[in-house]
């Protein structure tokens, strides 16, 4: 049974110190819950003063990009040596990260195999943009966009990868895909893909995640979906009683109750 994993994208906010407060209130909320696994992403900026107040504690911790060497000339760019020392999940191939800095299906492959290399633990973005979910190709962008992820990773080496099915018309506008919609795809494509390169095992394993507009409110109709096996939160992981309900609310959902 996959067990749900609910991560927050802090995106580019909160300052160390802001960092440090949402995460100590989180804390009180989140610490010791049983059932879902939950991780938050702050800016590289505020991971070590994160992973200080998080010591002991059963949240986990991620960045939200990773370079694919582990050192070299490259001005302002992260490597997975350097992250490995701080956290435990990386977020890569953000929509963002590919629609504002360029990120091609090839740099993201090479970042997935460094994170693996490193230790580190990815959580792989995937998802089509409002044109051509209109078009009809959601199906044959999104599956291409998963094995060229997945190119020359072994079974094992996938079996440690979170995937995020978010589609890019859904983040940030506050109109997010449905739970049945999402589920089709993340079930009929995602994990059919999945299937294709490495057999069902492997691919019933491998955790999915829903990400766009994510709510308090409209959780639940995506973790009682069984193809759905927690979310990529963004806004509403910025404030520690919105995180807190979308886990509660998600995990209860998942129940059943």
């Amino acid at each position: 049974m996959r067990t749900p994993f609910i991560a927050g994208n802090w995106k580019m906010y909160k300052t160390v110190a802001e960092a440090v407060a949402l995460v100590r209130e989180l804390r009180g909320m989140l610490d010791g819950l049983e059932g879902c696994e939950v991780a938050v992403c702050p800016p590289f900026t505020a991971l070590a003063a994160v992973r200080e107040v998080l010591s002991g504690s059963t949240i986990r911790l991620g960045a939200q990009n990773v370079h694919w060497k582990d050192e070299g000339a490259f001005t302002g760019e992260i490597s997975p040596l350097m992250l490995r020392e701080l956290c435990e999940y990386v977020i890569i191939g953000h929509s963002e990260r590919r629609q504002h800095f360029g990120e091609t299906d090839e740099m993201v492959n090479k970042k997935l195999h460094a994170a693996l290399a490193y230790g580190l633990k990815p959580i792989l973005c995937v998802g089509e943009n409002l044109e051509q979910n209109r078009a009809g190709e959601t199906e044959a962008f999104v599956s291409a966009q998963v094995r060229a992820a997945f190119a020359g990773l072994t079974a094992g080496q996938a079996s440690q990868i979170t995937v995020a099915y978010e589609p890019i018309w859904a983040i940030g506008t506050g109109v997010p895909a449905t739970g049945e919609g999402a589920n089709a795809i993340i079930g009929g494509v995602v994990r059919r893909t999945l299937a294709a390169l490495y057999g069902d095992e492997v691919a019933q394993g491998i955790r999915i995640q829903y990400g766009g507009s994510v709510k308090p409110d409209n959780i639940a109709e995506f973790m009682a979906q069984p193809e759905i096996d927690g979310a990529l939160v963004g806004g509403a992981s910025l404030k520690a009683s919105d995180f807190a309900a979308i886990v509660r609310n998600g995990l209860a959902a998942k129940a059943g109750k």
